[in-house]
């Protein structure tokens, strides 16, 4: 049994003992039985109107119930379809008043999830309209009055996300692209005139709309003010090549250079005003010094002309150079040929400095060559010796391939305009050949005046004997002074001396080495006797080179004048291999 329904067993129990009490008293009373019957009729209606009381209060608690379920059920469902979430699942066997709590709370905490939805979709929203203010973007395509569903919530959190980017992005651009701006428009001395331009320069960085197009625009300005400053800086760059020529030409003082320097470093607007008032300056003096100024501009056009290698009919087809005439034309035609023939030379730089490495090479080629025919150049110390035959192992590479780089080089040239290229006025291959070909010539005019010399000293001393040439203070190892009572001869010995001298060296032909063996004194040794030329018998070809000294000391030769064994020179008749100068590259075929 519930204890309910003990409960209400013990409340009838109550009833009847209360009911059997109050008989009692009525009874002890003695109340009549009408009295009875009426006060028993008042309990009765007492007890029937405090339960019927009770019985309505618990009717209307259960009717609450009812209306309270349906109603939650209906707002759940509504809430449910709303946050798109499935329907809830009532328990069954649960008594009303259970059901009603779950349905409840339940709706409760949908409602909670709806109010949360709805406040984070409100923020969204805010923040939505504040970013497409600034990029002046669309705003998010969601209802402010629905409940957004958890995935589009995180959509809308993702592109809040990303416009936040692109607005930190944008702002960043922005404000590196004012900067720039704001540096030109001083370097530029440019107030802002546009409504945009204030906005940019003036306005706060904040209130700045920072869509695509303004960005564009922003780009755009800035390539503007680029160009315009590029613009000046090149005027600028012009200015200052026509100032620095003007100078040169007008021999402008030191001084004065100097106190405009800063306007030769900057290039500012003021900048470019003192540089345009300055060729305006420098042009009216020029006018006014046009004879110096020409004389100037001449000496660079001759410079040019002998870097461009010029051949005489290029510099005399330039007739105005040769006018002594001084006017206003004349020196527009020299600024236009001095223009002329510096385009030019950086044309073709290249092929002008090859040209000119070609001939440095060349005279240093020339030079080494006419060193390797000077005898004095084995008594220099130093290294030199070593030195040179270095270089010209060098210049024995680099020549071919120099002359074959600048045949490419210039080949490609002709081909590409169409023309040849001249160096004065001929190919330069052809002024290559002719090079070597003047040096074969040189060389066979040496050789010939060499041979030619040789010949005509062999017939001086052929027919008045050999001369005394001076001595070279070289000495030998172990040789010794000559004693001078050499010099303490007679008259009959010296003409008989100087006639063996002659006709010895008829014989011989030549000139023999002292030996490095030291002699006695001449003094010390028998004096001959005279003997006729003719009644002298040639000395034995073993003993000749043992009394080569004696000889040498009779016939009156000095011993440094002769050469050393090995190193004396050979007859050209009779070798002539040895005295034909090879060059140390052919010249290229064409």
């Amino acid at each position: 049994m519930r204890k309910s329904e003990v409960l209400a067993a013990e409340a009838v129990s109550c009833l009847n003992k209360a009911l059997c009490h109050l008989k009692d008293i009525w009874e002890e009373i003695g109340i009549p039985e009408d009295q009875r019957l009426q006060r028993t009729n008042v309990v009765k209606n007492h007890i029937k109107g405090l339960l019927d009381m009770m019985i309505k209060e618990e009717e209307s608690l259960r009717k609450r119930l009812v209306s309270s379920i349906e109603t939650c059920r209906a707002q759940m469902e509504k809430v449910c379809l709303e946050l798109q979430l499935p329907v809830f699942e009532e328990e069954p066997g649960i008594s009303m008043l259970q059901q009603e709590k779950n349905i409840r709370t339940q709706l409760e905490a949908l409602l909670k999830e709806k109010t949360q939805r709805m406040q984070q979709l409100k923020t969204l929203l805010e923040q939505d309209q504040d970013l497409s203010d600034i990029l002046c973007s669309m705003l998010y395509g969601i209802a402010p009055d629905s409940v957004p569903s958890l995935e589009q919530l995180e959509a809308f959190r993702q592109h809040i996300a990303n416009q936040s980017a692109e607005k930190v992005k944008r702002y960043a651009e922005f404000m590196d692209i004012k900067r720039q701006i704001i540096l030109y428009m001083e370097e530029l001395d440019h107030i802002p005139e546009t409504s945009f331009e204030k906005d940019v320069v003036c306005e706060d960085e904040d209130s700045f709309c920072l869509s695509r197009e303004n960005i564009t625009s922003l780009k755009l300005l800035l390539c503007q003010l680029e160009e315009h400053k590029a613009k000046n800086e090149a005027m600028c760059e012009t200015h200052r090549e026509k100032i620095q020529q003007l100078w040169d030409r007008l021999q402008v003082p030191q001084e004065e250079r100097e106190a405009f320097n800063e306007h030769m470093v900057m290039s500012k607007k003021k900048n470019l005003d003192a540089l345009e008032g300055e060729v305006l300056r420098l042009e009216e003096l020029k006018l006014r010094n046009i004879c110096n100024v020409t004389d100037a501009i001449r000496s660079e056009i001759a410079v040019f002309w002998e870097k461009c290698f010029f051949s005489v009919d290029q510099r005399q087809a330039f007739a105005p150079y040769f006018s002594e005439t001084f006017t206003e034309e004349l020196l527009a035609l020299h600024d236009a040929e001095i223009q002329r023939l510096r385009q030019h030379y950086e044309d073709h730089k290249e092929l002008f400095e090859g040209v000119h490495q070609w001939e440095e090479s060349w005279k240093l080629f020339l030079e080494l060559d006419k060193k390797a025919t000077d005898p004095t150049r084995f008594t220099n110390r130093g290294g030199n010796l070593l030195k040179e035959e270095k270089q010209r192992a060098e210049l024995h590479k680099s020549l071919p391939k120099l002359e074959k780089k600048l045949k490419a080089q210039i080949d490609a040239w002709e081909s590409e305009q169409g023309r040849e290229f001249l160096v004065n006025g001929q190919k330069f291959l052809e002024y290559v050949e002719e090079q070597w070909n003047l040096h074969r010539v040189e060389k066979e005019k040496e050789k010939l005046e060499r041979h030619l010399k040789k010949s005509k000293q062999t017939e001086e001393d052929m027919l008045y004997g050999t001369a005394v040439r001076t001595p070279t203070k070289r000495r030998f190892l172990g040789t010794t002074t000559p004693n001078k009572s050499r010099k303490m001869f007679n008259a009959t010995s010296s003409l008989s001396s100087a006639t063996s001298n002659s006709t010895m060296r008829s014989i011989y032909g030549g000139t023999v080495c002292r030996s490095p063996v030291p002699r006695p004194p001449l003094s010390a040794n028998k004096v001959p006797a005279a003997r006729t030329p003719g009644g002298s018998k040639p000395p034995q070809p073993r003993l000749q080179g043992c009394n080569k000294e004696n000889e040498a000391q009779l016939k009156g030769t000095p011993l440094s004048a002769r050469p050393v064994q090995g190193l004396q020179r050979q007859d050209p008749a009779r070798h002539p291999e040895l005295h034909q100068h090879q060059p140390l590259t052919p010249p290229l075929q064409r």
